[in-house]
C-alpha cells in the first residue's frame, strides 16, 4: 500500500535532473556515503543500464527515485538486478515513499521474469522486503551484513556479485564512469 497522493510512475527524459538534485538532498548528511549516487545514475543511464527507473511523484513533484540495473554473477547466473540507489527527499522520508518505489520495482523485476535482486544497505530496513544476508553471495569490499539478495525463484547464486561499471562514477563528466 503506498501512501496517499503518492504516484509510482516510469522515468521521463523531464525528470532527470530532478532526479539528480532528489539523489543528492537524500544522500546529503549520511555518513556511509560517498555523495556519489547522482552521477552513479547518470552513468547507468548513459550506459543504457537503467532497467527500471521509477519516480514518486506527489502534486507533480518529483519526491523520491530508484533504479535497478543488470549485475553479474561469477557463477554464470543471469537475470539477476542491482537495486539502488533509492532516494527520497528528506523533508517526505519516513511516509512509506521509499517502501512503495521499493516494491514497485521488485513487482515490475518479476513481471520481467527476473530471478532476483541484491543490494548494500541498511540490514533492519531492507529485510522487511525478504531481502537476506546470503553466506555463498558476495560483492567484494562490502561487509557481509550490508550486503542482501532476495531471490524470485528460489535459487541463490554462488560466488561474487559485480554491479554495472556505472557504480564506480564519481563525478559529473557528462555520466561517465571516472577512470
Amino acid at each position: 500500500m503506498q501512501p496517499q497522493n503518492v504516484l509510482i510512475r516510469d522515468e521521463k527524459e523531464t525528470d532527470h535532473s530532478v532526479i539528480s538534485d532528489v539523489t543528492q538532498a537524500a544522500f546529503e548528511t549520511m555518513e556511509i556515503s560517498n555523495h556519489t549516487e547522482q552521477f552513479i545514475i547518470k552513468a547507468l543511464r548513459t550506459a543504457n543500464a537503467l532497467t527500471i527507473s521509477l519516480v514518486a511523484a506527489i502534486d507533480d513533484r518529483v519526491v523520491g527515485h530508484i533504479a535497478f540495473s543488470p549485475v553479474t554473477m561469477s557463477d554464470g547466473s543471469t537475470d539477476w538486478y542491482g537495486l539502488g540507489p533509492v532516494s527520497v527527499l528528506p523533508d517526505v522520508q519516513r511516509q512509506g515513499i521509499g517502501k512503495a518505489l521499493i516494491q514497485e520495482g521488485l513487482s515490475r523485476l518479476k513481471a520481467l521474469h527476473a530471478k532476483g535482486c541484491c543490494l548494500v544497505g541498511h540490514p533492519e530496513y531492507y529485510r522487511q522486503f525478504g531481502f537476506k544476508n546470503v553466506d555463498d553471495l558476495a560483492l567484494e569490499g562490502v561487509p557481509q551484513e550490508v550486503f542482501f539478495a532476495l531471490s524470485f525463484d528460489g535459487n541463490i547464486p554462488r560466488g561474487n556479485v559485480m554491479f554495472h561499471k556505472g557504480f564506480t562514477a564519481t563525478g559529473p563528466k557528462n555520466g561517465t564512469v571516472d577512470n
